[in-house]
């Protein structure tokens, strides 16, 4: 009877430690699917709103021509579109192989010196470093160097932003891939530095992707350093050291605009906007589901 008694208490709180657990995982489980639903409502709002007020505006002439005069509700956005293109993809050139060759520094090499503990600070620090400090940077390291508002000074600012995005996401990407691929690499005789970058990289090219796609979604709508550095203009390109237009340059002077025909612009442009950097995330995102793009074509040995 006394053992009969103590397995029926056993079994008694055995049974209420797992209704307490299940009751916390649906608490849980519940608080996970709010959260998320907190964090799409705002953002489908937003995308709405957008969509609804911008695509009126779009059309073949919008797409295509450069800004008629204030206030005429004419012309479209050419020279901002080709601007945009042209600033974000210089400034992924120069930003995207620094961040990532300066995570796998981090990740393989640096290890916990102090050396590393320095620049892993100072990249946290550049993080969070308002952009309009970058574009005073790139206005008195170019802009004033060379004499006139540029390409190069707007890319050179918007790769300050993109770098220090890509350094972190990059190294924590390497330090998830197991050291048993590592070993295995170094087994075969292969030097290091082939193992980091055909081994390693390639095991982590997706999240270091997305941290490139991050960093490009973060530099596409800024517009503080833009005005201090590529200044606007309403025409087509001409140089690297001349002035350019850009998106979110021309969105915000449509937005000062008392008229409501620039406000329908300035939406139209906000949605081109949106399509950009959606359409360059799944272009990254497709590259590193693709077999074998970043694997080696030579022998590692």
């Amino acid at each position: 009877m006394a053992k009969d008694t103590v397995s029926d208490e056993i079994r008694k709180i055995m049974e209420h430690q797992s209704l307490r657990r299940k009751l916390t995982d649906k608490i849980v489980t519940a608080f996970a699917i709010a959260s998320v639903v907190a964090a799409i409502i705002p953002l489908g709002s937003i995308l709405v709103e957008v969509i609804k007020n911008g695509a009126s505006a779009l059309s073949v002439d919008f797409l295509t021509q450069t800004p008629g005069s204030v206030g005429s509700g004419e012309g479209g956005i050419g020279p901002a579109i080709q601007g945009t293109l042209i600033v974000i993809g210089l400034a992924s050139a120069i930003g995207a192989p620094v961040g990532i060759l300066a995570g796998i520094y981090l990740s393989e090499y640096a290890g916990n010196s102090k050396f590393a503990y320095f620049v892993r600070f100072f990249n946290d620090v550049m993080t969070g470093l308002p952009s309009i400090v970058i574009g005073i940077v790139g206005y008195v390291a170019i802009v004033l160097t060379i004499g006139s508002f540029s390409v190069w000074a707007g890319a050179f600012s918007l790769s300050i932003i993109m770098i220090p995005i890509v350094v972190r996401v990059t190294e924590e990407t390497l330090k998830i891939v197991p050291n048993s691929i590592r070993e295995a690499g170094h087994s075969l005789g292969i030097p290091k530095w082939k193992v980091t970058l055909f081994i390693v990289l390639d095991s982590a090219k997706s999240g270091v992707l997305t941290g490139v796609v991050l960093a490009i979604s973060r530099i596409a709508g800024e517009t503080a350093p833009l005005i201090l550095t590529i200044l606007g203009t309403s025409l087509f390109f001409t140089g690297f050291t001349s002035p350019v237009d850009a998106l979110p340059l021309r969105i915000w002077r449509l937005a000062s605009q008392p008229y409501e025909s620039a406000h329908s612009f300035g939406w139209g442009a906000a949605l081109i906007l949106i399509l950009i950097v959606l359409g360059l995330s799944i272009s990254l995102r497709l590259l590193a589901q693709k077999k074998g793009s970043f694997r080696a074509r030579a022998p590692l040995v």
